[in-house]
């Protein structure tokens, strides 16, 4: 179970993620270990700039959505849930085809903050983009 509160079904996981940027750009959740989450993305017409190459955002967007869904997967979810409030990227190998993987890590599991690093690699397992990214633990306003 590692640091996750409750067992998490990874179809529960690709469910939750429907009709959200995680689907349309085509990402996956393949894993969740005792300490990790990782997931894939396509290198496709969805997640290409214009010179065919992958875009930067699409590797952060695929950073945020791994490390977000696993620190939400951490706290009380009735009570609590992360939000983002800062992400970084080195961007530091191009690619142009196939699929990329992040896998994300906690740095930082706190009472009100969460700090996670994602590391992208291509196909070949050449690392492409390391992010870090910072959550806030947020109460969930009750009406």
């Amino acid at each position: 179970m590692g640091i996750w509160r409750n067992k998490i079904d990874l179809k529960d996981v690709q469910k939750l993620c429907e009709n959200t940027m995680v689907s349309h750009l085509g990402m996956e959740i393949l894993e969740l270990g005792d300490d990790f989450i990782r997931g894939r993305m396509p290198v496709d017409h969805r997640t290409k700039q214009p010179a065919g190459l992958l875009h930067g955002g699409a590797s952060v967007a695929l950073a945020e959505s791994l490390a977000s869904l696993a620190g939400n997967f951490i706290v009380d979810s009735k009570n609590q849930m992360c939000v983002g409030v800062e992400i970084n990227a080195n961007h530091l190998k191009s690619t142009t085809k196939g699929y990329v993987e992040g896998i994300s890590r906690p740095i930082h599991i706190g009472r009100t903050t969460q700090v996670w690093e994602t590391k992208i690699s291509r196909d070949d397992g050449e690392l492409c983009c390391i992010s870090r990214m910072t959550l806030a633990v947020v109460s969930k306003k009750r009406n």
